[in-house]
């Protein structure tokens, strides 16, 4: 068995942070490799909810190309203030002091990963006016479930059955690892 790839720089300084601040939560390697592929076919302007201690901002930047640009919101401001240092060089990545729905003025986005607990229960009507066509929303953490409808902890999943079924967009469940998943929806 060989080991991992390495880890891009920023994603290394992301994760330290992280790590210091003993930010639990932040983006797996998995789910960041999948945001960094996603990124590097993309055009226009990115977003992230929940920016953290910017592990996913750090992600989504190692993929992006040339002319593209990321707007982050977090409303934690110590928080804010660590990860605009991160990127402190890069004029690609717009870290905000915000509530995620601030995103919306930088909108149209060809790729929004929609990590903030409360917009994913807003579900799919949260996204369909901010995407562009054909653009991709991604939220993670979600456990593996093969049947239909979706379940999780014993009863219906009603987050992931409604981004699975709305009709503005076409989704699918993708694991990324043996216990996590994604969903990608692209409006139509």
């Amino acid at each position: 068995m060989s080991a991992p790839p390495e880890l891009p720089d920023i994603v290394r300084r992301a994760q330290r942070l992280s790590h210091r601040r003993g930010f639990v939560t932040s983006c797996r390697n998995e789910t960041g490799r999948l945001l960094a592929t996603l990124a590097a076919g993309r055009r226009g302007t990115l977003a992230e909810t929940g920016t953290g201690c910017g592990v996913g901002s750090a992600w989504l930047r190692s993929g992006m190309p040339e002319g593209v640009r990321l707007v982050t919101a977090e409303h934690d401001a110590s928080l804010v203030e660590d990860v605009r240092e991160i990127f402190a060089d890069d004029p690609a990545v717009t870290v905000l002091e915000a509530d995620w729905t601030e995103l919306a003025r930088f909108a149209p986005f060809s790729l929004l990963f929609l990590d903030v607990r409360e917009a994913k229960r807003a579900g799919p009507e949260v996204a369909v006016d901010i995407m562009e066509p054909g653009g991709t929303v991604v939220l993670d953490d979600f456990t593996p479930y093969a049947g239909w409808p979706p379940m999780y902890d014993g009863r219906v999943d009603v987050i992931r059955q409604r981004w699975l079924t709305d009709p503005a967009f076409v989704a699918a469940e993708i694991m990324v690892a043996d216990d996590t998943s994604v969903l990608l929806a692209t409006r139509r």
